[in-house]
C-alpha cells in the first residue's frame, strides 16, 4: 500500500498520528509528516486505512486504490471537479 498526504489541505486534527502513530509524527502546530516515506508497511496498513477514513479534510490518499481526479487531477484541471474545469479556457460558456 502507498500513500499521500497533501500537507496543503490538512488542518492538523492529528487523527492520522493517534491511528498509525508508527507512520505519521506531528509537528509542534499539529500538522503531519510520514515517518518512512510513502510506501506502508503491512503492520501498519489497518491504521493507515483507519486514519484515512477519520482524517476530517481528506488530506491522506491511497495510491494503490484512488481515482485519478480525487489525487488532484491532471494538468491544468481544477480540484473542485467543476464540470467546465475540463473546459480549455476559450471553449467554456459565457466566453466571448
Amino acid at each position: 500500500m502507498r500513500i499521500k498526504l497533501d500537507r496543503t489541505v490538512c488542518d492538523g486534527f492529528g487523527t492520522c498520528a493517534l491511528h498509525a502513530p508508527g507512520m505519521f509524527s506531528l509537528d509542534d502546530w499539529g500538522y503531519p509528516s510520514l515517518r518512512k516515506g510513502n510506501e506502508v508497511a503491512p503492520e501498519d496498513e489497518a491504521g493507515v486505512r483507519r486514519a484515512i477514513l477519520d482524517c476530517p479534510a481528506h488530506a491522506i490518499a491511497d495510491l494503490d486504490d484512488a481515482h485519478p481526479d480525487l489525487l488532484g487531477g491532471g494538468a491544468g484541471m481544477s480540484r473542485s471537479g467543476r464540470p467546465d474545469a475540463m473546459w480549455p479556457r476559450d471553449d467554456r460558456p459565457g466566453n466571448a
